[in-house]
C-alpha cells in the first residue's frame, strides 16, 4: 500500500534499502565510472553505504531528518574525496531542511530534494549540463516540486526525473572532474554519479509504493 507519510522508523528502513541497492549495484557503478573516470565510484559508494548501514541498523531516530543527516555524515566520514563530499552533502542538506518534521510526507520529500540539489551544487560547484550527478539530481528535485500528493507520489516523481536526467547525461560532454579530459569521447555514456542518484531515487520510490 502506497505511503502518504513515513515515520522516522520507516524512513530509516527505506534508507537501509537504498544502501543495499547501491551495494548490490557496485559493479554497475564501477563500469559506468571506468568509462569516464578512474573507476572508483562504485567502490566508494559501496564503502559509504556500508557505513550508512552500520549507523542506521537497529537505531531509533527522533525524526526522518535525523535519519538523512546521520546518513550524510556516515558517507562523508567513510568515503572521502569528491563523491563523499557531494553525496554526504545531498543527505545532510536535505535532512537538515526537514529536521523539524516528525514524519516524511509529500511536502517534506519535495523540500528534501530541493535542498539536496541546492546543497550539492553549492558544495561541488557543478551545474546542470556539466555531466555530473547534478544532471540527475536537479531534474529529480524539479519533478518532486512540480508534483502533488503524499510521499509515494512525490518520490515517484523524483525517481522519474532522476532517470530522465541520467539518460540525458549521455548526450553531454563532461566539463567537470576527470571525465572533462575526454571531451567528445564522454558522449554516449551516463555519468556514474547520475546513475547512483537514479538508483537511490528508484529505491525510495519502490519502498514508499509499498
Amino acid at each position: 500500500m502506497a505511503k502518504e507519510t513515513l515515520t522516522a522508523e520507516e524512513t530509516r528502513d527505506m534508507m537501509i534499502a537504498v544502501a543495499d541497492a547501491i551495494i548490490k549495484a557496485e559493479p554497475i557503478l564501477t563500469d559506468a565510472d571506468r568509462a569516464l573516470g578512474d573507476g572508483d565510484h562504485g567502490i566508494g559508494m559501496e564503502r559509504g553505504m556500508n557505513a550508512v548501514k552500520e549507523k542506521l541498523e537497529g537505531q531509533d531516530f527522533p525524526n526522518p531528518g535525523k535519519v538523512f543527516m546521520t546518513m550524510g555524515m556516515a558517507m562523508m566520514s567513510s568515503m572521502g574525496g569528491a563523491s563523499g563530499a557531494v553525496f554526504g552533502t545531498l543527505f545532510r542538506a536535505g535532512g537538515k531542511a526537514i529536521k523539524g518534521s516528525d514524519t516524511l510526507g509529500g511536502a517534506e520529500c519535495a523540500t528534501f530534494w530541493r535542498e539536496a540539489a541546492e546543497g550539492v551544487m553549492e558544495r561541488g560547484g557543478a551545474k546542470p549540463g556539466d555531466k555530473t550527478m547534478v544532471d540527475a539530481l536537479v531534474p529529480a528535485a524539479e519533478a518532486a516540486e512540480g508534483a502533488s500528493g503524499g510521499a509515494a507520489e512525490i518520490l515517484a516523481a523524483a525517481a522519474e526525473g532522476a532517470e530522465s536526467g541520467k539518460t540525458a547525461s549521455e548526450d553531454m560532454i563532461a566539463t567537470m572532474g576527470r571525465a572533462k579530459t575526454l571531451g567528445e569521447k564522454s558522449l554516449g555514456k551516463p555519468d556514474a554519479g547520475a546513475v547512483s542518484v537514479s538508483i537511490i531515487t528508484a529505491t525510495m520510490r519502490d519502498f514508499a509504493a509499498g
